[in-house]
């Protein structure tokens, strides 16, 4: 079982998070497989997927002794965070702040992403005791917007939430993120061949961009 500051080196270390929202639990393993294998060390499997609990077992289990941190998105309450918890998850995402869902979590030693957007949003999610701010949406907040945020909050360790590509993970770092969410750029690179070795080279090329991009 992973610690929480080992599962936030996971995040942060190679600088992503693996956002797996996808219509089968067998298409969220084999794509989780295969972006373990391109490098990737945190997985945020939403409650979304079909058997999301089984999935976050399967996963956590699997990779026990490999350093992958597995997680659960779209946690909306204190017992969707328990059965996640209890299925194996380390770390716990929302889209939103849930002050119940982090004082669980943290009662456990669990990790946990919590949703905000406003600078207000920011402070409260920091103050309830969130380990990350997720910027979320992104579609409408761009690295400059978090640079501005963060001009007056440069403590906040804040994680952009989707829309990640090897072509702007650069803009985010630049902007203060300590890590990117990413999702369909990397778990639907199989689609539509069905090859998931194109998912591990997504993973790798991603994280090769986030390493040039720090350096």
């Amino acid at each position: 079982m992973l610690r929480k500051h080992e599962v936030l080196q996971a995040i942060t270390g190679p600088g992503a998070l693996l956002i797996i929202r996808l219509d089968s639990a067998d298409e969220a393993i084999a794509v989780a497989r295969a972006a373990v294998a391109g490098g990737i060390r945190a997985l945020e499997v939403t409650l979304s997927v079909p058997d999301a609990f089984d999935v976050i077992h399967t996963l956590s289990t699997e990779f026990a002794d490999d350093g992958v941190a597995v997680g659960a998105g779209t946690v909306l309450d204190e017992q969707a965070a328990f059965t996640a918890i209890s299925a194996g998850a380390r770390l716990l995402v929302s889209p939103n702040l849930n002050p119940n869902m982090i004082r669980l979590a943290n009662r456990y030693q669990v990790a946990t992403i919590s949703g905000a957007f406003t600078p207000t949003e920011f402070v409260q999610t920091l103050e309830a005791g969130a380990d990350i701010v997720k910027l979320f949406p992104t579609e409408i907040a761009g690295p400059d917007y978090l640079r501005t945020v963060l001009a007056p909050l440069p403590q906040t360790p804040v994680l952009p939430a989707g829309g990640a590509t090897i072509t702007n993970v650069g803009d985010w770092f630049a902007a203060g993120a300590i890590a990117v969410g990413v999702g369909s750029a990397i778990t639907r690179a199989a689609r539509p061949t069905g090859d998931v070795a194109l998912v591990t080279r997504a993973a790798a090329d991603l994280l090769a961009a986030i390493s040039a991009a720090r350096s």
